[in-house]
């Protein structure tokens, strides 16, 4: 820790090794989690790494805070509310918190960063129900996700 002065403090910046990276695997894809508060050095912030199946439709949920994706690599397409919007490498997509949002990923598959507030709640308006996902909310559940932690 480094003073400033005596009423300001910096912390040291913390680097978070990919091998400090937690991977949650889902039907659709992988979520590698980069900076959460559980991983240290953020209070406030998540990070994750996305990496969608080729051709994977995600499941239609809601999430209480808005996100902010950029595309890396692929393509997908995403329906918040009524619009429906295509994102591509280079692109950025802020997704409002509270309207129902829907991803579907082109044949080439889709990579992106995201970030959003550290414990977003997660809901899905309509049951999950895909095999192998035992990780969406049930019911008037909201969960934060593995990755936001």
């Amino acid at each position: 820790m480094t003073v400033i002065s005596d009423t300001t403090v910096i912390r040291a910046a913390t680097v978070i090794r990919e091998a400090g990276a937690r991977r949650t695997e889902t039907p659709n894809g992988v979520m590698t989690s980069l900076a959460t508060p559980t991983q240290g050095g953020t209070s406030r912030l998540a990070v994750w790494k996305v990496d969608a199946a080729p051709g994977a439709t995600g499941p239609l949920h809601v999430f209480d805070e808005e996100s902010v994706w950029t595309c890396l690599d692929g393509g997908a397409a995403f329906t918040v509310g009524d619009d429906r919007m295509d994102v591509a490498p280079g692109d950025t997509i802020v997704l409002p918190g509270g309207v129902a949002r829907q991803m579907v990923v082109s044949p080439d598959g889709f990579r992106a960063v995201v970030a959003a507030p550290a414990g977003v709640l997660v809901s899905t308006p309509v049951p999950v129900v895909q095999e192998g996902c035992d990780l969406a909310p049930k019911g008037d559940e909201k969960i934060v996700p593995f990755w936001a932690r």
